[in-house]
C-alpha cells in the first residue's frame, strides 16, 4: 500500500501560535511548545478548511504590528 492508497482517519486540531500562526495538530496528542488549541478540531480536510476561512494574513503578528507603527509614525 503506497501513501497515495491510506485514507487518513485520524482526527486534528487546529493549533495557534504566539505569531497568530495556524496549523494542525493530531488531537491525541499534547500541543508541540508554543502552540494552543484555537478550538476547531475534526478530519483533515476540514481543519484545513477552517485555517483556509479564519487565517486572512499570514504576516506574523510581529511583523503586523511592526507595519502599523511605522505607518502610524508616517501619519
Amino acid at each position: 500500500m503506497n501513501r497515495d492508497d491510506y485514507e487518513d482517519n485520524t482526527i486534528y486540531k487546529v493549533v495557534l501560535n504566539h505569531e497568530e500562526q495556524y496549523s494542525i495538530w493530531p488531537a491525541d496528542r499534547e500541543n508541540a511548545l508554543g502552540w494552543k488549541d484555537a478550538g476547531k478540531s475534526g478530519l483533515k480536510a476540514e481543519c484545513l478548511a477552517y485555517i483556509k476561512e479564519v487565517w486572512t494574513d499570514m504576516r506574523p503578528l510581529s511583523l503586523r504590528k511592526k507595519m502599523e507603527e511605522s505607518a502610524q509614525s508616517l501619519a
